[in-house]
C-alpha cells in the first residue's frame, strides 16, 4: 500500500500535468455522462483517483455544489488545490486508497477514469466493488473508464487489468444494471493512442 502511495506521490512530484499519459485539458466524455444523467446541481459526485484531473474544474464551472475528489496521492491533490485556488475550498478532498475508503455520504454519481484498472488482484477488485455498492445510493450512477482489450497493458510503469464490456459488467452485475458503454481513443500528450472503455451503470 505504502509503495503504491509512494509511486503516485513521486509521479505527481516529478511530472508536470501534461507529462502524464492520462492528461486531458477538458474531460469531454466524463462530462457527457454527467449530462446524460441530468444530475441536479445538488448531486453528491465523487471522482475516484481524480488526482489533478480537470473533471473537478468542469463540475465547478457547471455549478455543482457537492463534489468529492479521492486520490491515494496527497501530492496530486495539493496540485489540484493549487490550480483551483480559492475554488478548492468548495471541494471535499480525500487522500485515501480507494480500497480503504469509508464514505460518509451516499453518492449520486461515482466517476472513475483510469483508477479501477490498476487493481489487479481479486481481493482489491472485490473490495472496490463492495465499497461502490454501499456508497452509491439506489438509482445512483457509476461511471468507469478503463483500458479496453485493445488498450495498453501497463500505465505509469504499473500493470493494469484490461476490460471488455462483458467482463466489466460481470464485476458489477449484482447491484447494478448497465446503461451505456462506449469505446474511445484517448490521444496522450505524447501523440500516442490509448483505447478506453467507458461504461455507465445504475444502482438497482
Amino acid at each position: 500500500m505504502d509503495n503504491n502511495k509512494q509511486h503516485w506521490d513521486n509521479v505527481y512530484n516529478v511530472k508536470a500535468e501534461d507529462e502524464v499519459s492520462w492528461f486531458q485539458t477538458y474531460p469531454k466524455t466524463s462530462m457527457e455522462f454527467v449530462g446524460l444523467f441530468d444530475l441536479p446541481l445538488s448531486a453528491n459526485i465523487i471522482d475516484i483517483g481524480g488526482g489533478d484531473s480537470h473533471f473537478v474544474d468542469a463540475l465547478l464551472d457547471k455549478g455543482y455544489k457537492n463534489i468529492w475528489v479521492l486520490d491515494i496521492s496527497a501530492a496530486a491533490i495539493e496540485r489540484a488545490k493549487k490550480r483551483l485556488g480559492e475554488k478548492a475550498a468548495q471541494v471535499h478532498w480525500v487522500v485515501s486508497d480507494v480500497t480503504e475508503f469509508e464514505p460518509e455520504v451516499s453518492f449520486d454519481f461515482w466517476h472513475d477514469r483510469a483508477a479501477f484498472h490498476f487493481l489487479t488482484t481479486e481481493e482489491k477488485i472485490y473490495r472496490y466493488v463492495s465499497i461502490a455498492e454501499n456508497a452509491i445510493r439506489q438509482d445512483g450512477y457509476l461511471i468507469l473508464g478503463t483500458f479496453s482489450e485493445n488498450g495498453p497493458k501497463k500505465c505509469s510503469g504499473l500493470d493494469i487489468k484490461q476490460y471488455s464490456e462483458a467482463s466489466m459488467s460481470a464485476r458489477f452485475e449484482i447491484a447494478f444494471e448497465r446503461v451505456k458503454c462506449i469505446l474511445e481513443d484517448h490521444l496522450t500528450p505524447f501523440n500516442t493512442i490509448q483505447n478506453f472503455l467507458f461504461c455507465s451503470f445504475r444502482k438497482k
